[in-house]
């Protein structure tokens, strides 16, 4: 009898290790943006990828960044991956919450309106409304898996949310992206000045030789001056981009290298551009 409960004792105890030895495994979830649950253990997260192997499985997959919405691991810790841009590199800490979900601003783009100075006074409306319609038709061009809002759509939201012109100062950059629902706001100035005045001028002449009544011959000189002038400008671009949490992720400006006579900024425009965060080749 006594060896009996001895043999039970032992079984008891060894049982009891063995349970304590046991660990309850706790996957890593990822939670796409198309709502897909992926239950595993994440081996490596770079900044644009996040590598992982389903649990029971070997095989490693690689699933981008863009396509996940966020990552609860297995210490608890939540990761709210959309949240971060992968193309403006690794998002900036920002204590403003927003009030739309990052996925409904992900990977969206508005452009606002130039502001276009003339000698340091404001100009013309229609050459900022150009501008951005420049910047729209480049950029549309050049942003592969972003979606750009055009220019209209972008003019007639902010009109109805009563961000005009007179008014817009007074809203955030945050504000104006919970307004388009985007993620991102390109806002520019064209800034053109009166520069040097060029003149050119050329003579010509001839002669006209006629005989009169008495057949005496007559030389008459006639010349002839003009002049042309024309005025050139110095024209210079500066560009922002700002994210849904009040970031500011580009503030560059670019002049001209020549000055010209039709006040172009197209050159300085295509510059900055091309140098951006979301501008792909």
């Amino acid at each position: 009898m006594k060896k009996i409960c001895f043999l039970l004792l032992c079984t008891f105890i060894s049982l009891a290790g063995f349970a304590q030895g046991v660990k309850k495994v706790i996957p890593d979830i990822l939670l796409k943006t198309n709502g897909e649950e992926m239950k595993g253990k994440i081996i490596r997260v770079t900044d644009t990828d996040v590598s992982f192997v389903y649990t029971g499985e070997t095989a490693e997959y690689v699933i981008k960044k863009s396509d996940i919405s966020k990552i609860t691991h297995s210490s608890g810790r939540i990761e709210n991956i959309a949240q971060q841009s992968q193309s403006a590199g690794d998002r900036p800490n920002d204590a403003v919450s927003m009030k739309a979900t990052p996925i409904e601003h992900h990977n969206k783009i508005a452009i606002l309106p130039f502001t276009f100075l003339m000698d340091n006074a404001q100009g013309a409306d229609a050459v900022g409304l150009k501008a951005q319609q420049d910047t729209y038709s480049l950029l549309s061009q050049h942003t592969a898996g972003y979606t750009i809002l055009d220019p209209r759509t972008t003019n007639a939201m902010l009109i109805q949310a009563g961000a005009t012109r007179d008014k817009i100062i007074g809203y955030t950059m945050k504000n104006l992206c919970d307004i388009l629902g985007v993620e991102y706001i390109i806002d520019g100035t064209v800034i053109q000045a009166k520069g040097y005045m060029t003149s050119s001028g050329s003579t010509s002449g001839n002669t006209t030789i006629k005989k009169d009544d008495q057949d005496k011959v007559k030389a008459t000189d006639y010349s002839y001056a003009t002049t042309n002038a024309a005025q050139r400008y110095d024209v210079s671009v500066s560009l922002q981009i700002y994210m849904d949490n009040n970031a500011e992720i580009y503030n560059q400006s670019h002049k001209a290298f020549l000055s010209n006579t039709d006040g172009s900024y197209s050159g300085p425009l295509e510059y900055l551009l091309k140098r951006c965060p979301i501008y792909s080749k």
